[in-house]
């Protein structure tokens, strides 16, 4: 008896130990009050995204939910409108598997909403499900979608600054390996799955990389975020269902919460001083060091260029006028392709839309920043 609650003892120890040093995500202090801001949170209707707008919306910030089911968004805006006492959190409609989607919301949110301070790209998926696509769906949804939406929403980005940007990336970017010649297409089976979710999440990394380039001396600063191994929906949604109940104890046990794990992106964020660190890939709430895939700088501006055109930014929409896109002296945004089949759903209206800069403007400054030098090509 004496041996079997000694074993006890220690294995209760050991779990103790594990849990507080690797798996219990460090709070993440930083930022103060964000009352007259705006932020844009997509997949923010569960998980590490609702945890994130919870604590954005707690001080004071106008908080947008980007999601792709108005149920849901509607349901989690209710939630985090009682749970923060803040009345400023609406939900906008968005689909980052449909590039028409984003164009929509970019329009709508540009139209509607005067400020754009903080653009945190937490949706994303591990799996295809059932659906079958003729591109790579995975990269859709976790790269190229909010490589799109972040072109459209820079005007506002850059006319809120300082603002930031962040991509809640994954440390399976470190099993990631790009193909640029098989990039788009489509994923079948658990195997190609399991390899697309790692290249996307290098591409996470590397969009961030680049985009910090991009952006340098504009006042937007970017940043990719590791949440870590968290107890989310994005872990159990494609397991199959008699499995469920086997790992619903284990993930309580070994996985962090999802307010831990939107620690790291609230830090990058928030928090003050981190501006020279644009570009760098944080976990636990401090800068991490990637491997070599990960800060390949030519590979970081080939794969820009190969998300240029996956998401039909096409060299005639980047070779119009370079004016400056600030929201007081613009004009309303155009399309950047075919016109959009509707109009995202919105909440609640914002009481005072303001006129919104053309998206080809934004662009072309994308793209003479971006136009690679003649080795690099």
């Amino acid at each position: 008896m004496e041996a079997l609650l000694l074993g006890a003892g220690l294995l209760l120890g050991a779990y103790v130990l594990l849990y507080y040093n690797l798996v219990k995500a460090p709070p993440c202090g930083g930022g103060g009050s964000l009352r007259g801001r705006t932020a844009v949170v997509t997949g923010a209707n569960s998980g590490i995204g609702k945890m994130t707008a919870l604590e954005l919306a707690r001080r004071g910030a106008r908080v947008v939910l980007a999601c792709r089911s108005r149920e849901r968004g509607e349901a989690a805006a209710f939630d985090l409108r009682q749970e923060s006492g803040n009345n400023e959190v609406i939900f906008m409609a968005l689909d980052l598997a449909s590039l028409a989607s984003v164009r929509a919301f970019a329009t709508a949110f540009l139209r509607s909403e005067p400020r754009l301070d903080i653009l945190i790209h937490n949706a994303g998926i591990s799996s295809c499900g059932q659906t079958r696509e003729p591109f790579n769906l995975l990269l859709r949804v976790n790269h190229i979608g909010p490589f799109l939406l972040t072109h459209l929403l820079l005007p506002r980005l850059k006319a809120c600054t300082p603002s930031r940007v962040v991509v809640v990336a994954s440390a399976a970017h470190r099993r990631g390996r790009l193909d640029f010649a098989r990039l788009d297409r489509p994923v079948v089976g658990w195997q190609q799955e399991l390899r697309a979710y790692a290249d996307s999440k290098l591409a996470n990394v590397l969009f961030a990389r680049e985009l910090a380039t991009q952006l340098e001396g504009t006042g937007v600063t970017c940043y990719a975020a590791h949440p870590g191994p968290v107890n989310s929906d994005l872990f159990l949604r494609h397991v199959p269902g008699w499995l469920r109940p086997l790992l619903h104890p284990l993930a309580w046990l070994v996985l962090r919460t999802p307010g831990g794990g939107a620690q790291t992106p609230l830090y990058c964020a928030l928090q003050e001083g981190i501006e020279p660190l644009s570009g760098r890939y944080f976990a636990n709430c401090r800068v991490e060091e990637v491997p070599p895939a990960a800060r390949d700088d030519r590979a970081a501006h080939r794969l820009w260029e190969a998300s240029k055109r996956l998401a039909g930014l096409g060299l005639g929409e980047d070779a119009k006028s370079d004016e400056d896109p600030h929201p007081e002296d613009s004009g309303t945004p155009s399309s950047l392709s075919s016109p959009h089949p509707e109009e995202p759903t919105v909440s609640e209206p914002h009481p005072s839309p303001q006129s919104s800069p053309d998206l080809s403007k934004v662009t072309h400054r994308i793209w003479v920043k971006a136009a690679p030098e003649p080795q690099a090509s």
